[in-house]
Formats: structure tokens, C-alpha cells, sequence
């Protein structure tokens, strides 16, 4: 271990004599990239490995029952894992990562690197109807971070990095170094300035590197047969967005229904041992919900009708029109669900996926639906549109949806109709809902980082180290004339608090009170502190109140101290200019 230190100590004085902060952090940024890019294909690989043993053709042949107990025993093994191996709950890959942010300064555990690494591909190969995408970012964030913590590198780059690797990630996984970029933007909140743009390219398209390295250039999704835009479909394109909006708030308002209720079940392996039977149901009854789904939505796409057989277990009359749109439907309005169980009952991993899937489903029922009447509709076009809709319903990020729907699909030919479903599926989805699945929570807990720098400096500051405790404190039944030995001519403050027993604050005291009586001997022995005390304009309470109440109390009493209590018991004082100067250098802080 000292070799190891003595090492490190080296190395960080060679790069501080030798390179440029910039340059040290564009080095970090592609090293970022390439480890998170790798955390990204090893994922995806531990799941395809693991799928190969509980998800072939033999068993949804001929032993499709097993697909009650698979989502049963991958959300066990992942509760035992996180218990008795990690030690801690593994977090939801997205919102651990923001959470960070506003939390933690930036720091993520190391163990954060594998917890996820381990338990999304059993979670998804045992059948969780959930995505990589979320432990990926995990991942590469919880990377990025710990690489910044290593070179020791300060707050705000540490935080740039962390998001320079969660974009790598989602990079990686989704071959859509733009939409990363812009993810990073729109979900973590980053200025997009040209000190961080240079940094996230750089990590992007390093992950990019990585992926390719490993998984050759194949897209996820099989689109071949994308026709042009067509303008007399307008109409449909901005219904379509109405109907993808619709179909967003019915997952978001799934999810929190479920997230609510489930919470009722307080122990992990019964919450997951009910969960686990939930989804193995439907995933016996719909096959296309286990996992992420990605060979159902190609063969959706394509029209593989004999592929698509195999997914039916009380139909198969794919070739009846009204039959399969009926499944269509099932698939929309159980996969919200499905996912929901899984992220709620112990299964770890991302709504990216379940989000594409449902997006494809809906796009194919909504013109199979109308092509039923003869108005001859794209499926493929809509297929895409779908995705980009749900994405921005879902996720409330309509840049991201646009741009990775178009990267991961080569279909920049549509760029006008996705926009246009995308702007009225995100109107829809946030005149409803005020924010996401990742961020709602963190908005209740007020972790919620946001462009909002003004919200998001109140929210990052801490009141404890502002409290100042260099004040003398006087009891009220202390003569005046003691009051003026122990306190007055010992402290260079002009506020005293005045506390009875148990340190219970009954007023203060300024030197404006009584400075008149100062020198006059008879006041001095007569008067008693409590003569002269009154109450402060204001409280603040360290466990209710938080920065920006605190603010809204000075400008409301026009003071420049207040007193700081907890349970009556007084602590000290929070004095407007000291908060006033912490609030500036957050700003500054975080300004990259």
C-alpha cells in the first residue's frame, strides 16, 4: 500500500508539472469513456450469456410454464446479492447517479461500479421486464467518478466527469454518441458550455470505440424499409402524438401507483417473491414482456410472422387481424406494469428499453388499426415515431428522444415528423406530470439538480456550516453589571443570545439595547439581563428549514442575524452575508 501511495504522489506531481489541467481532464474524459463503453459491453454480454440458459427456443417450446418461476428467482438471487454481497440496496442506475450529484458532491461508491454490473443481467436474462441502459450509466458514472477521485480533481470536474460517463455509457449501449450528449444535457442538467462540450464528445465517442471494438457496427433495431415523409400524413403524425402522450402518462402514473403500494410490503424477499410471481405471469401469458424485448420488437417491425407465433400462448391466430390487435393492445397496457413490478420488487434496471418496446407496440397497433380502413400508413415510420414519442413522454427529454431514435435507426430522413410527435407527446406528458420517473423523487426529497441555477444553488447548499457559534450566551436572571464582565467586554460580537437550562434560547440581546445603560453604576446593579432581551424577528429551525427558507426569512424580517435552534435548544447563528457569499461561491462552483 505505501509503494502504491508513493506512486500515486508521483504521478500527480509529474502531471501537475507536465500537464495543463484541460488537457489532464480531455485525457480522463476518453479513459472515462473507454472503461465506461467496456462496463457497458460487459453488461450487455453477461445478460446474453445468461439469457442462453434460462430464455431459448426449447423452453418457450416446450417448457414455457418455466417462465412463471424464472422472474421469481432472478429477483431473489438479485435481494440475497444486494443483502449478504453488497451490503447495501443497489439503486436504480439513473437516478443513484443524479442523486449523486445533489447528495454527494459528485462521489459514488466503488462498489456502485459492479452492483449494477452484476444484477441488471440477472435481473433481465431471469425475465425483468426492464433494460441495461440504467446500470450502464451506473456504471460509467460511478467510474468516472471514482477515476476523479483517484487524480483528486476538484468538486465541479469531478460532477462533469461523472456525467461525461453516464453519456459515454448510454453511448455505448445505444450507438447514439449525440443523443448521449444530449441526454447529459436534458436529464443531468449540464451546461452546455464549451469547457464541458469537449470533455462529453470525447467520452461519447470513446465509449462509441469500445462498443464497435466488441460488438461490430449492427444496429439494435432492424430498420430497413423506412419510406420518406410524407406530408398528407400530417394529421396522423400529430394524432399519433396525442396517442403517444396518452400512452406516457398511463406508464408514469403505473409506475407511481405501483411504486406507492408495493411499499406496503416491508420485507425485500417477499416484495420480490410477489413481484417475481406477478411478472412470471405475464410473461407466461405474453412472452414478449420477459426481458427487454428487442428480438420481439424486430420481428414486430419486419412482420415476422412465424417468429411472432411463438409469442402467443392463448391465441394463435396471428393471421386474424382483430386477434392480433387485441395482443397489441395486451402488450401496451401490461409492459408499463410489467416494468413497474420489476423496478419496485428488487429487479434492477433502465426504462429505456421497456420504453422503445412500448413504442413500437403502440406505433404498430395505432397503423394496423388505421390500415384497417385503407389509409395505407408507414408501420416502420410509425414504429420510430413511437419510440421517440414514449421517449419523451416517459422520460420528459424531446432532444433525446428525437436524436437517438434517429441514430439508432438511421431514420434522420423522418427528423420532421419526429419532432412534431415529439412536441406534442412532451406537451401532453408535462402539463400532467411535473417530472420524470428518474427526478420525482429526488424533486420531493428537494435533491432535484435542475437548469434552474438559482433553485439548484439553494438546493446544493448546506446550513450547517454556516451556523456561527463565536457568540457568548447570557442567562436572563444575570445582573446587568455581570452581563458586562463575562460577556460585553469579552466578545468582539454585538449579539448575545440569552438561554435558560437546557440550553432553551428565551431572546437576545444587541449592544443597540443597551447601550445607553452602559455606564450608568445603578443600572448596572439593579438591571437584569432579562430587562433588556427580546425576541429575535425570526427562527430558523435546522431540521425544517432549508437555504431557501432561510433567505425568504431575512428578506421578509430585513435582519442580518438569525438564530439557529433545534427542538428550542439554541445552536448559534446564520448571518445574511455569510449566506450570501456561500450562495455566490456555489454559483461560481457550478458554473463549468
Amino acid at each position: 500500500m505505501p509503494a502504491k501511495n508513493t506512486f500515486l504522489k508521483q504521478l500527480l506531481i509529474w502531471r501537475y508539472k507536465n500537464i495543463s489541467d484541460d488537457n489532464f481532464l480531455y485525457i480522463i474524459s476518453i479513459i472515462v469513456g473507454l472503461f465506461a463503453g467496456l462496463g457497458a459491453v460487459i453488461i450487455k454480454n453477461l445478460t446474453f450469456i445468461l439469457s442462453l440458459l434460462s430464455d431459448n427456443k426449447y423452453i418457450s417450446t416446450y417448457y414455457r410454464e418455466f417462465y412463471f418461476i424464472t422472474p421469481v428467482i432472478g429477483f431473489l438471487i438479485v435481494v440475497f446479492i444486494s443483502k449478504n454481497i453488497l451490503k447495501s440496496k443497489v439503486g436504480h442506475g439513473i437516478p443513484m447517479a443524479l442523486g449523486s450529484l445533489s447528495k454527494h458532491d459528485g462521489r459514488m461508491n466503488a462498489k456502485n461500479i459492479f452492483s449494477s454490473m452484476i444484477t441488471a443481467p440477472i435481473t433481465v436474462s431471469f425475465g425483468g421486464s426492464v433494460g441495461l441502459e440504467g446500470p450502464s450509466v451506473a456504471t460509467g458514472a460511478s467510474i468516472a467518478s471514482n477515476v476523479a477521485g483517484v487524480f483528486r480533481l476538484k468538486s465541479k470536474t469531478r460532477k462533469l466527469l461523472l456525467v461525461c460517463g453516464a453519456a459515454a455509457s448510454l453511448s455505448a449501449i445505444f450507438k447514439a454518441p449525440i443523443a448521449a450528449i444530449l441526454f447529459a444535457i436534458e436529464v443531468f442538467s449540464l451546461d452546455l458550455t464549451l469547457a464541458s462540450l469537449l470533455p462529453l464528445l470525447l467520452a461519447s465517442i470513446a465509449a462509441v470505440f469500445t462498443r464497435l471494438l466488441f460488438l461490430g457496427e449492427q444496429y439494435i433495431l432492424d430498420f430497413h424499409s423506412i419510406e420518406n415523409f410524407n406530408i398528407k400524413n400530417i394529421l396522423y403524425f400529430i394524432a399519433f402524438g396525442v396517442f403517444t402522450g396518452a400512452i406516457s402518462l398511463y406508464f408514469t402514473k403505473s409506475y407511481i401507483f405501483i411504486e406507492e403500494n408495493i411499499k406496503s410490503i416491508k420485507n425485500d424477499y417477499k416484495k420480490a417473491a410477489f413481484a417475481g410471481i406477478c411478472v412470471g405471469i405475464l410473461v407466461f401469458v405474453a412472452h414478449p414482456l420477459y426481458g427487454e424485448g428487442f428480438e420481439f420488437m424486430n420481428n414486430l417491425i419486419l412482420n415476422n410472422t412465424e417468429a411472432l407465433k411463438l409469442d402467443f400462448i392463448v391465441f394463435n391466430f396471428i393471421e386474424n387481424k382483430w386477434i392480433f390487435l387485441g395482443f397489441i393492445l395486451f402488450l401496451i397496457l401490461l409492459k408499463p406494469i410489467a416494468t413497474s413490478l420489476t423496478l419496485n420488487g428488487g429487479g434492477v434496471g433502465g426504462i429505456f428499453a421497456p420504453t422503445l418496446f412500448l413504442g413500437v407496440v403502440t406505433g404498430n397497433f395505432y397503423t394496423k388499426f388505421l390500415n384497417i380502413f385503407d389509409i395505407q400508413l408507414p408501420e416502420s415510420n410509425f414504429a420510430m415515431l413511437g419510440m421517440a414519442g414514449l421517449l419523451a413522454g416517459i422520460l420528459q427529454a424531446p432532444l433525446t428522444a428525437i436524436f437517438l431514435i434517429a441514430e439508432i435507426t438511421g431514420g434522420y430522413g423522418l427528423i420532421i415528423p419526429l419532432m412534431l410527435v415529439v412536441s406534442v407527446s412532451f406537451g401532453i406528458s408535462k402539463k400532467y406530470v411535473d417530472h420524470n420517473i428518474y427526478t420525482r423523487q429526488l424533486k420531493k426529497n428537494n435533491q432535484l439538480v435542475t437548469h434552474n441555477k438559482d433553485q439548484t444553488v439553494l438546493m446544493l447548499l448546506n446550513l450547517k456550516p454556516l451556523i456561527e457559534t463565536q457568540f457568548i450566551a447570557v442567562n436572563p436572571e444575570m445582573t446587568f453589571k455581570e452581563m458586562l464582565h463575562t460577556a460585553v467586554a469579552k466578545s468582539n460580537r454585538n449579539l448575545f443570545p440569552v438561554i435558560e437550562n437546557e440550553n432553551k434560547l428565551v431572546g437576545i440581546i444587541t449592544l443597540d439595547d443597551i447601550r445607553e445603560f452602559m455606564f450608568d453604576e445603578n443600572s448596572q446593579k439593579k438591571l437584569r439581563v432579562k430587562y433588556f432581551m427580546h425576541q429575535p424577528p425570526d427562527f430558523i429551525d435546522i431540521d425544517v428549514d432549508n437555504v431557501s427558507t432561510v433567505i425568504q426569512k431575512f428578506q421578509r424580517t430585513e435582519a442580518w442575524n438569525l438564530p439557529v435552534v433545534k427542538e428550542g435548544a439554541y445552536i448559534g447563528f446564520i448571518s445574511k452575508s455569510k449566506l450570501l457569499t456561500a450562495y455566490r461561491n456555489k454559483l461560481i462552483e457550478l458554473t463549468v
